[in-house]
């Protein structure tokens, strides 16, 4: 019976979880963003630093941490001020680039030609987005609060919180590499600079519609 009980927790969780995943949001617009622009290899750290950063809070809400961390006003507070100036700056430097920049952009698709970022860099910012999101920290709270009892082994909860960083690291991945590959890139090369203003213009919206509703709350 616990067999059958186990099964049924991880069905709901896995389902859950990838409801989640699949919704678009900040993450996945700075996901496109990445693999239109640059090389593959240094996109996939944008994949990386999201499953990082969710691997933390899974982690944090496992051993007791995330509850704290949800309950404490400031500290959410804090936590969607800061995550909403981090879109908020993302925005404003896609704005803020020249159309000038992207004419070169489906001769480095042909040539395979090396850009600008750092496979570290893209890390960096994958991370910043999900650490920053207090969407994730009460979402694995609540996943975690409703379906993991008491009853179930730490053993269980670990694998659990294996199973879902490497979803994500490998769904991330995947968007990559299909919008990072050459055809895909080709047709979106001539575009390439107003997906980067429309993607500029939601990541600032979101963002300083988070901080407004932080601040006035």
């Amino acid at each position: 019976m616990m067999e059958i009980s186990l099964i049924g927790i991880f069905a709901t969780v896995a389902f859950a979880h990838f409801l989640a995943l699949i919704s678009p949001g900040p993450d996945f617009v700075i996901l496109v963003k990445s693999a239109l622009k640059y090389d593959r290899k240094k996109a996939v750290g944008v994949a990386l630093g999201i499953s990082i950063a969710n691997a933390l809070y899974i982690t944090l809400c496992l051993i007791g941490v995330g509850s704290l961390l949800a309950n404490s006003v400031f500290i959410m507070i804090g936590l969607k001020v800061s995550g909403g100036l981090f879109l908020l700056y993302l925005g404003i430097q896609a704005l803020r680039t020249k159309k000038s920049d992207y004419e070169d952009l489906s001769e480095q698709v042909s040539d395979g030609l090396d850009n600008e970022t750092t496979f570290f860099k893209e890390f960096i910012v994958g991370f910043m987005s999900g650490i920053l999101n207090p969407k994730n920290v009460l979402f694995y709270l609540s996943l975690f609060t409703v379906v993991l009892t008491k009853d179930v082994s730490l053993t269980f909860k670990i694998l659990l919180g294996i199973w879902m960083t490497s979803l994500v690291f490998f769904w991330d991945s995947a968007i990559v590499f299909v919008l990072s590959g050459k055809k895909a890139r080709r047709k979106f090369s001539k575009i390439a600079y107003y997906i980067d203003k429309a993607t500029g213009a939601i990541l600032g919206l979101v963002g300083l519609t988070i901080v407004k509703t932080a601040l006035t709350r």
